[in-house]
């Protein structure tokens, strides 16, 4: 996930993306500071300097980071594709992660998700950086679904809906250790999208 991005940025950038890593894959409470650290092949030291908050603001800085990430990558999923449609933005979005699955196994997650499980209903500020990643990726897919000619009234919802179907079909495939779940959202929630367009699709904005 974004290992290249992480190249060759200073050591607090990379010790954001480490802990959203290893959050991925093993959760908030099962990562320590000093597993962030050397992930990231950053001093110890470095962690209270950079982050005197804590594991706590640690964990907020990582999952804003991902929630920036899932934005991102929506607009060059959509930028990609030679006609874009809602079906094949979404089929995207499932390939990012079946191609994970398929290359190195379903160790990994989403770490705002894994962030919310973990700390939703013990860490108020931690909550608000979830709700905030998540408004963060929604608001980048209505513009997109937008963009193609879904109503702005209806982006959102739709993008909401998107997003949830994702999240539950990560979840359940990492359970089952198979991309049924994953293929099979894509396949049925398709149509439905496409059947949201009725004006005629705008260019990229940006």
């Amino acid at each position: 996930m974004a290992e290249a991005e992480a190249s060759g940025h200073g050591p607090r950038e990379r010790m954001v993306f480490s802990a959203a890593q290893l959050i991925r894959r093993d959760g908030v409470t099962s990562t320590g500071m000093r597993d962030v650290a050397a992930h990231a092949r950053a001093p110890r030291g470095s962690l209270q300097h950079y982050f005197p908050g804590g594991k706590e603001q640690l964990v907020n800085e990582a999952v804003a980071w991902a929630g920036r990430y899932a934005g991102k990558r929506i607009a060059r999923f959509r930028a990609a594709l030679p006609e874009p449609t809602p079906s094949r933005l979404f089929a995207e979005m499932v390939r990012q992660w079946t191609d994970e699955y398929e290359k190195t196994g379903f160790a990994g997650g989403c770490p705002v998700a894994a962030a919310t499980v973990d700390c939703a209903q013990s860490t108020t500020a931690t909550r608000e950086a979830t709700a905030a990643a998540f408004g963060t990726w929604t608001e980048a897919l209505a513009q997109a679904l937008a963009e193609m000619g879904v109503p702005e009234g209806r982006a959102s919802a739709l993008a909401t809906l998107m997003i949830s179907t994702l999240e539950g079909a990560v979840l359940m495939a990492r359970s089952a250790q198979d991309n049924r779940a994953l293929t099979n959202a894509a396949r049925e929630l398709g149509p439905l999208l496409d059947s949201a367009v009725v004006n005629a699709p705008q260019p990229p904005t940006g």
